[in-house]
């Protein structure tokens, strides 16, 4: 599904995009201090994409839990262009580690 694209702006540290977890959490169905630690733990995927030829200069930033995916596609300024957001598997399966 693509949402409406919200007032988003991604920054940059150097050539890496920084994204304001305020932002993604709640469209991965988390919130902050979660988000914050599922990706220090490397339970959130993530992936840049940076465009070649007629993307040239876009980018494409996808953060995914085993719930949710959520894409972002960026102008070179890190506008954010769209957004799609798309449900992964059964809630709460991103839970943690099932009892032993």
């Amino acid at each position: 599904m693509t949402a409406s694209v919200p007032r988003m702006k991604v920054g940059f540290d150097g050539d890496q995009p920084v994204v304001d977890a305020a932002a993604i959490a709640p469209l991965l169905g988390l919130d902050v201090p979660t988000f914050q630690d599922r990706m220090r733990s490397g339970r959130i995927r993530t992936m840049i994409e940076r465009g070649e030829a007629d993307d040239a200069g876009k980018l494409r930033l996808t953060f995914q839990t085993s719930d949710w995916r959520v894409r972002l596609t960026c102008a070179g300024d890190g506008t954010v262009l769209t957004l799609t957001r798309a449900q992964m598997g059964a809630p709460g399966r991103d839970a943690g580690p099932s009892p032993a």
